[in-house]
């Protein structure tokens, strides 16, 4: 979770007076990096994913089961038994915003060849391992995107009321500060949001509207103002940082082999975001509630959403220096490479003296603009001693601006004096229930990002349809009702044309560029509109030297993509509304209950550790073969 400094937090006040500070040393920073790595060719590909758990305890008694806060201690084991005894001990362990949570990641970066693709899952395995080995009876450690009942009464273990004071950390009605990692970093960054917000954050989500849901469905926050004006009819309402950064995703880090290329990349999987988020779809309950959203990216948009009302645009510009369209977690606002320029139709706001300073030291226009984009945001967090730095070794200060830009991609300049490359970070992502769905997901967009350099595909379209995308997306059931704009000739690589089998035509003509398909069509191609990704992928892997088990191991993960995006196959979402629809307790009032909840999540459990099989879900059950030298067998 972005940049984790040790120190003294200051409050926002006092960040506020060094905002100016940050911004100056962090531009100076990333002209060091740049001017030192700008040239650099060659880097190997590497990746990496990386997983958020969340921690449960069952109460078998009373059909109860609570997130447990005990995040740092386990986490705390797992370092030390881990890298801290062996450096090249196979995971890597890191904290995440809520104290119930921890992230996993490979313990180093995967490579580029093919068997790679055959180890993920078997790493993601030892991660599961790994961690539950260190939890009490009757606790597990689950890979779900949304904690139902998160902020509901007695939702974690220690059970804590909420305390809505002006001192907390949050002041939620809901979610209390003891949920929150006790790293400063958390706590810091969630009063300083609010505190230069003005206000508590607002997440509104559109409750669906079951046949006994009452209609206007309407809760009422007699207690507190700042609620009930905040409050939509119609809509789940929440007010805290943890409703957005307290759920859990899956992310991929690619080094590409120069800048360049990092551009391109992080440029052409910015329109592959909403329609890999739609596949993903993991998260359709908030508070308790049965939302009308299959994804948390406008949640966590909103719980992180620092702009006044003035930057929002509720008042004329006094105090503030720009509106700003967007909340700094969101989808991205350029293009960065020189073919993505002219789809750039988004009004971008930027700091104009930044902008021109960097184009003074040979920035060129495209990643100046990025840059400057970046940095018109204070801020959140800074460290006492963290203040003065040496510009020319450390990136403090401009990865704390970075780090919380936090959008679909992440373009990822080199740590000074390092060996690492450039890098871009594809960051939309739900996290599924079990190994095998994340492992398929990571699989299915590493793929991409080999096939997109490989044949030169164009994905590109006007990232104001990119954002329309985005919206699309996070509906219910959009994998199947939803239609996005996609370009319809994919297949241009400078003055050449590549056709599916990576054969090249010259001169073709351009064509009318995107046009609405459905995600069946994207992934799985319709004749005559679009060839589809995954026969794309399949074409690929023929050119390629594959050995039998990685290759089987590839098929079974496209297999769940491409039965997922033709609606063969549920997402979680789906299956988790059509599990709480069935549950006898359910009274079709859009009301998910404790013992709901334990029914859910003790099922989810039990897919995730293989015990039941789950074929609406994965497919039939198939055998799996080690290459660890150990065989494993799928359940039954």
């Amino acid at each position: 979770m972005g940049l984790l400094s040790q120190g003294s937090p200051l409050s926002w006040e006092e960040t506020k007076r060094h905002a100016d500070h940050v911004r100056r040393h962090g531009i100076l920073q990333f002209l060091h990096i740049y001017h030192a790595v700008k040239d650099r060719h060659k880097d190997v590909l590497k990746w990496g994913d990386e997983v958020e758990y969340m921690l449960v305890s069952f109460d078998h008694e009373n059909k109860k089961v609570q997130l447990v806060l005990s995040g740092e201690e386990v986490l705390e084991t797992l370092q030390e038994k881990g890298e801290r005894t062996n450096p090249n001990h196979p995971t890597l362990w890191r904290p995440e915003y809520g104290s119930y949570m921890i992230e996993g990641t490979p313990g180093q970066p995967y490579g580029g060849t093919m068997s790679e693709f055959n180890t993920v899952e078997d790493n993601m395995r030892k991660r599961r391992k790994e961690a539950t080995s260190l939890l009490k009876e009757n606790q597990a450690l689950c890979t779900i995107t949304s904690f139902p009942r998160l902020g509901c009464p007695g939702f974690t273990l220690p059970e804590f009321k909420p305390n809505p004071v002006e001192g907390g950390a949050s002041k939620s009605l809901f979610f209390p500060d003891e949920a929150i990692n006790r790293h400063p970093r958390f706590s810091t960054l969630t009063r300083n949001i609010r505190h230069r917000r003005g206000e508590k954050v607002v997440i509104n989500v559109p409750i669906f509207k079951d046949k006994n849901t009452p209609s206007p469905f309407i809760e009422t926050f007699p207690e507190d103002d700042e609620a009930g004006k905040a409050s939509k009819p119609d809509h789940i309402y929440m007010d805290a940082m943890g409703f957005g950064m307290g759920n859990c995703c899956l992310q991929v880090t690619f080094q590409a082999c120069s800048i360049s290329e990092a551009r391109y990349l992080y440029d052409q999987l910015a329109t592959i975001c909403p329609i890999v988020m739609a596949l993903s779809a993991a998260s359709p309950f908030y508070r308790g509630y049965v939302s009308d959203i299959d994804c948390r990216w406008g949640v966590i948009s909103a719980s992180v959403d620092d702009r006044t009302r003035e930057e929002r645009g509720l008042e004329p510009l006094k105090n503030n220096n720009y509106r700003i369209s967007k909340s700094r977690y969101d989808s991205i606002d350029s293009y960065l490479s020189e073919c993505g320029e002219k789809y750039n139709d988004i009004d971008l706001t930027i700091d104009k003296e930044i902008y021109e300073q960097l184009l003074k030291e040979g920035i060129d226009h495209l990643l100046a603009q990025h840059v400057a984009h970046l940095f018109i945001r204070d801020p959140l967090t800074l460290f006492e001693e963290k203040i003065h730095l040496d510009d020319a070794n450390e990136s403090d200060h401009f990865e704390n601006i970075q780090s919380t830009n936090w959008q679909t991609m992440r373009f990822k300049p080199p740590p000074p004096n390092s060996d690492i490359g450039w890098r871009v970070e594809f960051r939309p992502m739900e996290v599924q229930l079990t190994d095998f769905e994340n492992s398929a997901y990571v699989v299915f967009v590493v793929l991409l990002t080999r096939v997109i350099l490989s044949y030169k595909l164009d994905f590109l379209i006007p990232l104001s349809k990119v954002d329309e995308n985005m919206k699309v997306a996070q509906k219910r059931d959009a994998v199947l009702q939803g239609m996005f704009y996609f370009r319809k000739d994919i297949c241009k690589g400078g003055n050449a044309v590549v056709d599916g089998c990576g054969r090249t035509q010259h001169g073709a003509e351009p064509a009318a560029e995107y046009t609405l398909m459905s995600i069946d069509t994207i992934i799985n191609g319709k004749e005559g509109v679009f060839p589809g990704l995954i026969p794309i992928l399949n074409s690929y892997l023929e050119n390629m030297e594959v050995d039998v088990d990685t290759r089987c191991s590839i098929l079974n993960y496209l297999k769940l993509i491409k039965k997922r995006a033709s609606g063969e196959l549920m997402t979680v979402a789906r299956w988790m509304r059509e599990f709480i629809a069935n549950h006898p307790d359910y009274k079709q009032d859009s009301v998910i209950t404790d013992q709901m909840n334990y029914s859910l999540i003790s099922k989810c459990n039990e897919i995730a550790n293989e015990l039941c099989e789950c074929p609406e879900l994965l497919g039939p059950a198939f055998r799996k073969v080690k290459y660890s030298g150990s065989k494993t067998d799928s359940p039954n």
